[in-house]
């Protein structure tokens, strides 16, 4: 028997435009639990065929509702560089990512 996919509607300007699977892959351990930033909120990140960035919020408290938000590129890539997840960092913008790591400064020894 295969596990239950949970399906998050996607909201674009107030308007439910697709569902897509949960995910919280841009939460990250803070010692003690995996959060977003706070207790209880979660934060995923995926992409529609149409190539559109969704941001995905989760939540553990009673009485709301997880749901996700099409957001733009650079959004997108602010949350997954907090996030500090290479992988998505790696999947999703490859070339912003090693275009950014050019500006590092070089410290001579």
């Amino acid at each position: 028997m295969s596990a239950k996919v949970y399906r998050v509607p996607v909201y674009d300007e107030g308007k439910i435009v697709a569902r897509v699977e949960y995910n919280n892959n841009l939460d990250w351990w803070d010692g003690h639990n995996f959060t977003s930033g706070s207790i209880g909120r979660h934060l995923g990140l995926t992409r529609l065929k149409d190539g559109s960035f969704v941001l995905i919020y989760g939540t553990q408290f009673e009485g709301e509702t997880s749901y996700a938000d099409i957001v733009s590129e650079e959004t997108a890539f602010q949350a997954a560089l907090k996030s500090g997840n290479e992988e998505i960092l790696n999947k999703y913008f490859k070339e912003k990512l090693q275009a950014m790591d050019k500006l590092e400064e070089v410290v001579s020894e």
